[in-house]
């Protein structure tokens, strides 16, 4: 008889367990889908958000440099996505580098090739490519590539656009 109770009474904590444990389940559940739901409705505004900021631009400072040792590296001819040019006709290339914060792999929303269109920075409005990345000092600032002897430029609160025409 003692037997029979002490099966009986583990078979009852057994199930007493198994319907505490379900319920916590349930209610962890409950908690974490309403975390989640809060979260897509946040990711979804932020989307929003993003759209706007890439059909309308983001506000850059816009200059240039010239591919020289002293502007760029040991290897001016080079760009950062390992494109040669030829240092006296960067100006037609109509390549840009980009501070790194623009960069995806930095956090951005740019890639090594992507095209992007420059708005109100004078002469220089246009479409252009990425090749290459500035200095970690510069935050929103696009370099146009020129060739040497160019007179230096500066635009500021010039626009800055991805062209993503894979859409």
């Amino acid at each position: 008889m003692n037997r029979h109770v002490y099966y009986l009474s583990i078979v009852l904590l057994t199930l007493v367990y198994s319907v505490i444990t379900t319920s916590l389940i349930d209610y962890k559940s409950d908690t974490h889908k309403r975390v989640i739901d809060k979260l897509v409705i946040e990711n979804d505004s932020l989307k929003i958000r993003l759209d706007s900021i890439f059909e309308y631009g983001i506000e850059v400072d816009v200059t240039m440099y010239r591919p020289t040792r002293e502007e760029t590296d040991s290897t001016p001819n080079i760009t950062a996505d390992g494109t040669k040019i030829k240092i006296n006709e960067a100006s037609r290339y109509r390549f840009v580098a980009v501070s790194r914060n623009l960069l995806e792999r930095w956090g951005g929303f740019l890639n090594y090739g992507d095209f992007v269109l420059l708005k109100d920075a004078g002469h220089k409005d246009g479409i252009y490519r990425v090749k290459d990345t500035m200095n970690a000092r510069w935050v929103n600032v696009v370099d146009i590539l020129e060739s040497p002897g160019t007179d230096p430029y500066k635009f500021t609160n010039a626009s800055l656009t991805l062209l993503d025409w894979t859409k």
